[in-house]
């Protein structure tokens, strides 16, 4: 089923007002939608107010009028899953395994931590975010958060499915995050997701697009 990955840059004087809509999303016609705070690195003090999104899936086009009335910018990345592994709040919304295909990927991951393990997991993220900045194809990153503390997740846009690849099980710092999760029991849920980037429409900028490169 399509997945649309919506992103909103809304001012700082209507910053209540998108909390007020991520608390209270109203009913929508889609089969599940989660909406959600940003961050512009991936620690618990890097929180973005101005920037606010949601991940939707439906077979047809989800509109959200009430956000795109306060927004100033806005993109929107429409998606098809290739493989998820994981739950989200008790939910398998992506089940697809696809071959990767040539062109852009989304990664997209999402865990709830675990209380008395979540100090320790924040300890052992600097060193990834750190690399990932500089990761070869990588095109957009962006943190994601269904609250303050303990509900994180990430956003990453890559150039293809090898260059994300190559990130997530080559880059000794990740591989070494990966390693540990079974042992440390980080995680009360966690889903990992990858999906065929079909078209972005809206404004590039407000997935955080690294300057230079090129789609």
């Amino acid at each position: 089923m399509p997945v649309t990955l919506h992103v909103w840059r809304v001012p700082r004087h209507l910053v209540g007002a998108a909390m007020v809509r991520v608390a209270f999303p109203g009913p929508h016609r889609t089969s599940f939608a989660k909406f959600l705070g940003t961050a512009d690195g991936f620690g618990p003090l890097d929180a973005d107010l101005t920037r606010w999104a949601a991940v939707t899936v439906s077979e047809r086009p989800v509109l959200l009028p009430k956000w795109d009335k306060i927004a100033v910018a806005r993109a929107r990345v429409s998606l098809t899953p290739l493989h998820s592994r994981g739950s989200w709040s008790g939910k398998t919304p992506f089940e697809a395994h696809r071959p990767a295909p040539d062109g852009m990927v989304l990664g997209l991951t999402r865990a709830r931590l675990r209380p008395t393990r979540a100090a320790a997991f924040w300890r052992a993220i600097p060193p990834v975010a750190r690399e990932v900045t500089g990761a070869p194809g990588l095109l957009a990153q962006f943190g994601i958060g269904e609250a303050p503390l303990g509900w994180q997740g990430t956003v990453s846009l890559w150039r293809n499915a090898a260059d994300l690849a190559r990130f997530a099980y080559r880059q000794p710092e990740h591989r070494q995050v990966i390693a540990r999760t079974p042992t440390d029991g980080w995680y009360a849920e966690e889903l990992f997701a990858r999906f065929a980037v079909d078209e972005i429409t809206g404004d590039r900028a407000v997935l955080g697009w690294v300057a230079g490169e090129r789609a």
